[in-house]
């Protein structure tokens, strides 16, 4: 299901001071070359090698082909990179990493997208990569089948080892690709953006992060509650409300169709350990889910009289926004590895939902609960507070979209005096599908003409009015998303 943004609300804008950065810290090292200073020479007029480039790119030692695909102006492969296990211990076993390369010309920069979960193996384009034209490496995260190490070590799961994974894709492709690079992502991959740059700041010209949630301190999610107590209208938040408190009320009918569902298909629920919690686990996502996927204008389409409305009508609701054969084993297993990074790293958000009063057996339920007890899990506290103070205090060149009304904007990613040339944007009454392009205009201009000038492509007019910028290639609606769209898949509590 898509939904298209509607609706303008009010604006905030947090943006860095230009000061000079502080020293970069991370696994870099002081011999690597910095992208965002020295730069490289430029190949005019494309590839002057005379090889054809799917015969470079497979000339990467441990890069193999999958297949190619075919797409008009484009070439486009879906790869396999063998990679490391352990990083620090290269030669304690390898695996297979699945990339995309959407190629154009190696005359234009390139955008490395990262979407923090499974890799599509159809071609598209991130927004920066429509900005500049430009060529776009994709990149499968770590322990996300099929990239999945066997056996799989767990604790080889980490933001240093997944960022690790993109600079030795980066080092390899950089030298078929010299232009300038960005890095990209949505949500998790816009988390993984930022990590990267925050252990290897040398490697990219500057990153483009939409809607990346920043969990500083996981025991505090007091900003999630303020959130929900103020998004959207009253008249839409209660009709919300009143539907999960319903859901919740009628747990006993309710509860053996969600049995009847889970035969009828197939389902298990071991992981979480009983159908009663998987049931309300799905209740409790309910409002989460639709501020996430859905506007202001869908309100409307929100049951008028919880109350009034038969058992069929609230499954029938809840279940188009939670999906109730979300949190069985064979939806949970695909997505073990986000939920061992949330509780391990990343952090999860954990709201109050006080309408509810006694209703929920179970609270918010943490991501130990939904990653198999066979798996080992400790969480490290100091990773996400090492990742905001290092942006914080050391982002040059990085750009972050939010939308008004996602629930994943109420823990953002900051400026601080150490940051420079970098901004934070919020899109009026977007979901979490913002982007640049449903920024007011002169916003929109000024974020499309720095992502230009980043990768060394603003055209002289840009350059001279930052407000005639718009992006140098044209709208593909098999290739690009328009903001606000986002495609909703069983992702309702994931970032």
């Amino acid at each position: 299901m898509r939904k298209a943004l509607t609706g303008v609300l009010s604006l905030a804008v947090l943006i860095g001071t230009v000061t000079a950065a502080g020293a970069s810290a991370g696994a870099a090292t002081a011999a690597e070359p910095d992208a965002k200073s020295s730069g490289t020479a430029a190949v005019r007029g494309g590839d002057t090698s005379g090889k054809d480039i799917k015969d470079r790119i497979l000339a990467i030692p441990g890069m193999s082909l999958i297949e190619e695909k075919p797409y008009f102006g484009y070439r486009y492969f879906v790869l396999n990179y063998t990679q490391p296990v352990d990083h620090r211990r290269p030669s304690k076993g390898t695996f297979q990493q699945r990339i995309t390369v959407l190629h154009k010309d190696t005359a234009r920069p390139t955008v490395f997208s990262t979407g923090g979960y499974h890799v599509s193996t159809n071609p598209s384009r991130s927004e920066p990569t429509q900005i500049v034209d430009g060529n776009q490496v994709s990149l499968e995260y770590r322990f996300f089948t099929p990239s999945r190490p066997a056996p799989a070590d767990w604790s080889k799961l980490d933001i240093w080892q997944a960022a690790t994974d993109q600079h030795r894709v980066f080092t390899a492709l950089k030298k078929i690709y010299p232009q300038k690079w960005l890095a990209t992502g949505g949500s998790k991959g816009g988390m993984t953006a930022t990590y990267f740059e925050r252990f290897y700041p040398k490697d990219m010209d500057a990153v483009v992060a939409y809607v990346a949630p920043n969990d500083v301190d996981d025991r505090e999610d007091s900003a999630y509650d303020r959130f929900f107590r103020n998004v959207g209208t009253k008249e839409c938040r209660d009709k919300l409300q009143a539907v999960q408190r319903e859901g919740l009320i009628r747990r006993g009918p309710l509860l053996k169709k969600f049995k009847e569902h889970a035969a009828a298909n197939e389902l298990t629920y071991t992981t979480l350990g009983s159908f009663d919690r998987a049931y309300e686990a799905a209740v409790m996502d309910y409002i989460w889910g639709f501020w996430q996927y859905s506007t202001l204008a869908d309100c409307t389409e929100i049951l008028p009289d919880a109350k009034k409305a038969t058992d069929e009508e609230i499954w029938d609701a809840v279940d188009a926004v939670s999906g109730f054969g979300f949190y069985s084993d064979q939806e949970l297993e695909a997505y073990t590895p986000y939920y061992y990074q949330a509780g391990t790293q990343l952090g999860s958000p954990d709201i109050k939902q006080p309408w509810l009063g006694n209703l929920s057996r179970y609270g918010y339920q943490p991501p130990r609960n939904f990653v198999p007890r066979s798996i080992p899990m400790k969480f490290d506290r100091g990773a996400m507070r090492d990742v905001d103070r290092w942006v914080r205090n050391n982002a040059r060149q990085m750009l972050y979209v939010y939308g008004e009304n996602d629930p994943w904007r109420a823990e953002p990613f900051r400026l601080g005096r150490g940051a420079e040339d970098s901004y934070v944007y919020t899109v009026p009454g977007a979901n979490h599908g913002a982007r640049i392009s449903g920024l007011p205009d002169a916003e929109r201009a000024k974020a499309t003409a720095d992502i230009q000038r980043w990768a060394g492509v603003a055209p002289a007019a840009v350059q001279a009015d930052p407000a005639k910028a718009k992006p140098l290639a044209k709208f593909d609606t098999r290739l690009d998303q328009l903001n606000g769209e986002i495609e909703r898949g069983d992702e309702v509590l994931r970032p």
